[in-house]
């Protein structure tokens, strides 16, 4: 099993080594005692409980059992099942396809009052047409070798967009400005995009701000990510999403937004930049 970068994952890790040695402690058993009684390799459970070695359910099971602890069993298993949710590669969540991923965000987007995005490379979701999803996903699917149900996926992405017009939302959109140079699909796809973007922006439950290319950066570029509420970020990477819960982690990102947010511009300013961009489609 992969360890993760995120210090969240890596806490949470580490506390259910924590749990795991205290139950040997009180079960009066040496490590080398709890692997022999598991049938493992005698180094096996002092790599787990020091956190060298992420324990499977199988491992969760068989160290209680050694242990005389099989009550703890269930809260240590949802334990580690929580910790994997924490950085989960993509590989893994489209294995289906990207249709029913598109799905599980939904109620995660319902419950949020305050979204705030920083995009790096793409569009957000919420505000991509559906020509620009198709020629994204598009390109996703193929990237990562997964079923191909991207119309699926589009009808389910493109959805989510309703609640910009409905509910207690507030949507903080920060791109910087080569994202509306970067071209997804045709030129025709490109200038609909941007155009619905001008659309999008005016809506009261929307603050979009564009970080211009010649901005003096006291913020450096990073990577894409989501805050729902100060209580949980997710972060994109090529390989995986990172799900943040760790208030000092969530502080910082949110620290980022935030200076970012002064590097961006806003209003007719940021009307101008999306603009020249369509302009520049020819």
């Amino acid at each position: 099993m992969r360890t993760s970068p995120s210090s969240s994952a890596q806490q949470a890790r580490q506390g259910i080594a924590q749990r795991l040695r205290e139950i040997r402690l009180d079960a009066g058993l040496t490590a080398r005692a709890v692997a022999q009684m598991a049938g493992w390799h005698e180094s096996k459970a002092s790599k787990i409980e020091h956190g060298r070695t992420v324990p499977s359910e199988p491992d969760i099971r068989a160290w209680c059992t050694a242990c005389g602890a099989e009550d703890q069993i269930p809260e240590l298993v949802a334990a580690s099942r929580a910790a994997d949710l924490m950085y989960v590669e993509w590989k893994r969540l489209q294995k289906t396809g990207l249709r029913q991923l598109q799905l599980s965000k939904i109620k995660m987007y319902e419950q949020v009052k305050h979204f705030r995005v920083y995009c790096s490379n793409v569009i957000p979701g919420l505000f991509q047409t559906p020509a620009y999803a198709e020629a994204l996903l598009s390109s996703i699917a193929a990237f990562r070798e997964a079923p191909n149900d991207v119309a699926q996926a589009v009808a389910a992405r493109v959805a989510r967009a309703r609640l910009l017009h409905e509910g207690n939302h507030r949507f903080a959109v920060l791109v910087e400005e080569w994202v509306l140079r970067s071209r997804i699909g045709s030129a025709e796809v490109m200038a609909g995009q941007l155009g619905h973007l001008l659309a999008v922006m005016s809506l009261p439950s929307v603050s979009l701000g564009v970080i211009p290319q010649d901005a003096q950066r006291l913020m450096w570029p990073v990577e894409a990510f989501n805050i729902f509420d100060d209580s949980l970020v997710q972060v994109e990477l090529l390989t995986a999403e990172i799900n943040v819960s760790q208030p000092s982690e969530i502080a910082q990102y949110v620290r980022g937004f935030n200076h970012m947010s002064e590097l961006a511009v806003y209003g007719t300013a940021a009307r101008q930049l999306i603009a020249a961009a369509i302009s520049e489609l020819g």
